[in-house]
This record gives structure tokens, C-alpha cells and sequence, in this order.
């Protein structure tokens, strides 16, 4: 398994590390920054920087085949390390934050559209999410003025755990109908933006809303019967 240092503290941008692990669907490390894609979070981009002073570049980040296992996807043609080097595994920060101000935010679309989450995809400037919204009419501009409310408001944002059975107890948490969270483990990561949202997450998130800035919302799609897709941006 790697030690997944963006649990603890999704802030870090680099981090010394040891490879495990090389093979043709990517490099494994012991510990690393890099978040894998999932939860429809794009993987981390950025670099493996070699005690040599040279760099792999690693064009993906993505979960695999075993449970904890992490893989730092290379951009062709980049060489590969050996198992037992060393290296600093560095992320693309100014990316990473647009995605942790991103998803941050469709947790506050959450709390501003009061329906089920049927899909989402997290960008860096754009991001959508689909509401099984019934016989309820959404108005675009009331949902970007209770967004940028929640944004002002600077509401702390945190992770948390709670236990397999707590969530089987409180089954309302669960926001989206497609995917449920992964169980099984003995506990689940919750996202609590205090007094606004609390919903299982397991991506990386700003600490607090009005880290997020001002956003627009950009359009209201009609995706079938009940299914309404919500499209935000960052507007800077």
C-alpha cells in the first residue's frame, strides 16, 4: 500500500519518497502526494525528481489493482526509475488547488440544489454536477447567489471519519445515486463543511469556502425527464 500523505493533508505539494514498484502500468511509491483519479477528480499531474537532479514527468495518477496501490503514470518517453531509488515526488500545485476549489464548491452546489447527485466531473476552471430533480424547477441565478453567499460566508471545511455501521445507520448522508462510497474498510471519509454539508468524500478540498472565490453558474442542461446538469466555473 502507499501512504496517501493528500488524506492527511491535501496542502502538501512534495514529499520525499522510495519506489516500490515499476512495471509497464506505472511507478509505485511508498508515500506520495499524488491524488489518484476517482470521485470524478482528475489524478495528479507533476514530476518524480531523481537525486541526479533530472525528472520523470508523470501525466496521471491512478488507482491500482490493489487495494492502497497507487500508480504515477509517466509521459511518454520518460525514463524510468529502478526499485529502491529515491526521489521527491512534486505535484502541479496551481492545478491541484483548482480542483480542491473546485470540488469544494460542488459540495456547496450540493447543499444549494436539495436533490440527488446523479453525476459530476470536477475540472480545473469548470465542473458539473446532474440532480435527479423530480417536478423541481432550478433558477440559475438563485443557485450562483447562494453559492457565492456560502463562499463569503468563509465556512470551515474538514474531513472526518465515521464507521461503516454509522453510515449504514444514517444512509441520508449518501448524496449520489450512481456510486456509493467504498465500505468495507471499517470507516468512511467525510467531508464537513460545517453547518452547510456533510456527504463521504475522498477527494481534496480548500479549508475553507472562501478559498473557493467567486464563482458563476454557466448553464442548466436538461439531461432527460428528472436530470438537470448544473455547470459552474471559477470566475477567476
Amino acid at each position: 500500500m502507499t501512504e496517501e500523505l493528500f488524506r492527511q493533508d491535501a496542502y502538501l505539494k512534495i514529499c520525499e519518497a522510495t519506489v516500490i514498484g515499476v512495471d509497464a502500468a506505472g511507478i509505485r511509491l511508498d508515500r506520495t502526494v499524488f491524488y489518484p483519479m476517482g470521485g470524478g477528480q482528475p489524478g495528479d499531474i507533476g514530476v518524480l525528481r531523481r537525486v541526479d537532479g533530472t525528472a520523470i514527468a508523470i501525466a496521471d495518477a491512478r488507482k491500482g489493482s490493489a487495494p492502497g496501490e497507487i500508480l504515477h503514470v509517466p509521459a511518454a518517453g520518460q525514463p524510468m526509475p529502478t526499485v529502491g531509488e529515491k526521489v521527491n515526488a512534486e505535484i502541479d500545485w496551481p492545478r491541484r488547488y483548482r480542483h480542491m476549489r473546485m470540488h469544494t464548491c460542488l459540495h456547496l452546489l450540493c447543499a444549494a440544489v436539495p436533490a440527488g447527485v446523479t453525476g459530476g466531473q470536477i475540472g480545473e476552471a469548470r465542473s458539473r454536477l446532474d440532480f435527479d430533480v423530480g417536478d423541481m424547477t432550478l433558477d440559475k441565478e438563485k443557485i450562483a447567489a447562494e453559492l457565492n453567499r456560502l463562499i463569503a460566508a468563509n465556512h470551515p471545511a474538514a474531513a472526518r471519519w465515521i464507521t461503516d455501521q454509522e453510515l449504514a445507520a444514517t444512509p441520508d448522508l449518501v448524496r449520489t445515486m450512481s456510486v456509493k462510497p467504498p465500505s468495507g474498510w471499517g470507516k468512511v471519509r467525510l467531508l464537513d463543511i460545517a453547518g452547510v454539508d456533510l456527504q463521504p468524500c475522498g477527494g481534496t478540498h480548500v479549508q475553507a469556502t472562501g478559498e473557493i472565490g467567486p464563482v458563476t453558474v454557466e448553464k442548466i442542461e436538461n439531461k432527460g425527464k428528472r436530470n438537470r446538469r448544473v455547470v459552474v466555473a471559477l470566475a477567476g
